[in-house]
């Protein structure tokens, strides 16, 4: 049977699961429109402002409508965040002062977060400044309610982090179902702390977002889910009001927060980005779908398996063996649109300890809502594959990754 052959198969067994995504999308879709609506979006908006950026009234709406679709009190959404991680390291530095505790219930961050909270010896990392981190693993890929209850009965961190994607780690990524119940479970004990959830990849998958069960503040980056493939970069959070205005003085300076900060041109593009980006979800969450349901077929171990619930839009191939990994990455690699000659192979990446193969063939580097695939060269040589603007690009992407496995 050829690669084709199995695909289409496949994706006749699927074909209810991909209804289920339609009708989020069509949820989410609303939910942006309405926003856009609410808000009165007008040509003028989509300007650009230089030097300080004062009074940009596009900038400001875009605030309120990431606020909105979110159900938060505000927002910061800017292009001076040159990623994720880095709107991650923003917000740490925002509310966390010496002395203070980070706790992370969701085990081990990803590594780029590594010599920012000081894992990694670092002198700019929070511990530094004095700033003390503890963390809790998951248990059975869920919190460990004991542990955390134990923990805060004799211990008071400041803020608590939830990463709800698996990154490079071997677990599952975290429902909201799950969220939510920890979250009771920690304001139970102390409504003080802070609840900080990293959303990044987990943005439109299902018709909720994190402050709608109890977080405080929610970070994610626009080269993924919400920029919809046309944002260029950028990161947002969302949340408490004044958590919020602590973000905007960290970002810009102490008393003048988020009213500075230039669109320089950003504006359209994280409009028209946010616009697509249920769409553009949509296409991923179908394109790991066929992808899980292929891969399963074909005898590989994958996780999630296609009819499970998802948290985010990454699809794990676990591979056991590192020629494999690298022939389907070097496959992803072959059908994207930028870079389709390019040799794929191991490279020390900035903030990664183990070399990393990569496929990334998109408009925007290191995007991730366009479809990639990528993973650590180490045991047990997993492949992480997410994004794809449209789903039957991603469908292309995975009949090419099986011929390059045959290979």
């Amino acid at each position: 049977m050829n690669n084709e052959k199995i695909v289409v198969e496949c994706e006749e067994k699927i074909k209810d699961e991909l209804k289920k995504i339609d009708e989020v999308v069509l949820f989410n879709s609303k939910k942006v429109l309405n926003a856009f609506r609410e808000e009165c979006v007008m040509e003028q908006d989509l300007g650009e402002t230089t030097g300080y950026g004062y009074n940009d009234c596009g900038r400001d709406k875009i605030e309120r409508i990431f606020a909105k679709i979110f159900k938060a009190e505000s927002s910061v959404v800017r292009g001076q965040f040159i990623s994720g991680s880095h709107a991650l390291n923003v917000v740490f530095f925002a509310l966390l002062r010496p002395g203070d505790t980070l706790l992370s219930i969701s085990g081990k961050p990803y590594d780029t977060l590594d010599e920012v909270i000081g894992i990694k010896d670092n002198p700019s990392s929070l511990k530094s400044f004095g700033i003390k981190y503890d963390e809790i693993d998951l248990v059975d890929n869920d919190f460990n309610y004991e542990e955390i209850e134990r923990y805060l009965k004799e211990k008071t961190p400041k803020v608590i982090e939830i990463q709800r994607s698996k990154g490079y780690s071997t677990r599952k990524s975290l429902t909201l179902d799950k969220v939510e119940k920890v979250i009771k479970l920690i304001k139970s004990i102390n409504k003080d702390i802070i609840i900080m959830i990293d959303n990044c990849y987990c943005e439109f998958v299902s018709e909720k977002e994190p402050i709608e069960v109890g977080a405080d503040i929610c970070v994610g980056s626009l080269i993924k889910n919400l920029g919809g493939g046309i944002a260029p970069n950028g990161a947002y959070a969302v949340g408490r009001r004044d958590l919020i205005e602590l973000v905007g003085e960290r970002l810009t300076l102490p008393g003048e927060g988020l009213e500075v900060g230039p669109s320089m041109g950003m504006n359209k593009k994280i409009l028209q980005g946010l616009f697509m980006a249920p769409s553009v979800v949509g296409s991923a969450l179908k394109t790991a779908i066929l992808t899980s349901s292929v891969m399963d077929f074909l005898g590989y171990e994958v996780e999630p398996k296609y009819n499970e619930e998802r948290a985010d839009i990454v699809q794990n191939i676990i591979f056991h063996n590192k020629d494999k990994l690298v022939k389907f990455v070097s496959g992803i690699q072959r059908a994207s649109a930028i870079d389709s000659n390019s040799v794929v192979e191991g490279w020390d990446m900035p903030g990664y300890s183990d070399p990393v193969v990569m496929a990334s063939g998109s408009f925007t580097q290191g995007s991730s809502i366009e479809l990639s695939c990528d993973g650590p060269l180490r045991e047990p040589y997993i492949a992480y594959m997410q994004g794809s603007l449209t789903y039957e690009y991603g469908k292309l992407g995975l009949i090419s990754a099986l011929n390059y496995l045959d290979k």
